[in-house]
């Protein structure tokens, strides 16, 4: 059976877009499925798949059903690996663009994901996505590269180990899971490494857990963000950019939440039967 499909990607954070409303073309979506879509050599290569469903399409048996959210659209979104994920800062941008895309959205949505829901508008350009408010929590520690450092651990949805270091090559290769404590993340770990570029300007590398280093995170440049205003005894509101290697994010601590700015792209549509 062949099925339709949308690439997209959000500052070169990709993913294979499944347009799936009433649940009845993937069903549970096995791990199997989403591994091959996402194989960038035998499939359509991606960061992760992001399922388009009705929220209440989405039987309560099915892995990582949403509850207590009141958004028509639900992100039933999966890592590389075939893992469920609570969230993807990007991904919610790019989400937001399909729908707007098909006519299902305007220029302001709130889509449900398993981190609640998120609102997000356009302003003819970007999206701007409410991640919500961080949860900030104490000091830890990450090793990679043959070094350890202190990180700070936070939650925007998802958890984030964010580290400074003096220069974005220190970690070196992150193909690899750097090291934390599963104490700490018993679920796993999206591990960011920051240098500092200016004032209220910081660059970022990202180990994204199910996936591997990636070229963008969203959540995980909302983490990066909180934390260099934590480093600078920032007074909210207050703005940073985030670049990441694959292009540029704005970063807003709010007394209440986080906002991430940026773009979404959606790139190639087809059919594919794997």
């Amino acid at each position: 059976m062949s099925y339709p499909f949308v690439k997209g990607h959000g500052t070169e954070n990709d993913f294979v877009v499944l347009p799936d409303p009433d649940g009845s073309v993937h069903g549970p979506l096995a791990a199997e499925r989403v591994r091959a879509l996402c194989d960038r050599r035998a499939g359509l290569g991606a960061d992760g798949v992001l399922r388009v469903v009705r929220t209440a399409s989405y039987p309560a048996d099915w892995p990582g059903a949403p509850t207590g959210v009141a958004g028509e659209w639900f992100m039933d979104y999966r890592n590389a690996d075939g893992s469920i994920a609570e969230m993807c800062g990007n991904g919610t941008r790019v989400f937001a663009a399909y729908l707007r895309e098909q006519g299902l959205a305007g220029d302001s949505i709130t889509i449900a994901t398993r981190a609640g829901d998120k609102t997000l508008t356009f302003d003819g350009a970007d999206w701007t996505v409410d991640l919500g408010p961080a949860e900030i929590h104490g000091e830890t520690k990450v090793a990679a590269g043959g070094h350890t450092w202190p990180a700070r651990h936070l939650s925007m949805g998802n958890p984030h180990a964010v580290v400074f270091v003096e220069t974005l090559e220190q970690p070196g290769s992150l193909l690899e899971q750097p090291e934390y404590d599963a104490a700490v993340y018993p679920t796993g770990v999206n591990v960011e490494f920051v240098v500092s570029v200016g004032p209220r300007h910081v660059a970022m590398r990202v180990h994204e857990r199910g996936v591997g280093e990636t070229r963008s995170c969203g959540t995980g440049a909302g983490a990066v963000g909180v934390a260099a205003m934590l480093a600078d005894g920032a007074t909210r509101p207050a703005a940073y950019t985030v670049d990441v290697p694959g292009g540029r994010l704005t970063v807003t601590w709010t007394d209440t939440g986080v906002l991430l700015s940026g773009p979404a792209v959606l790139v190639a549509r087809g059919e594919t039967d794997l």
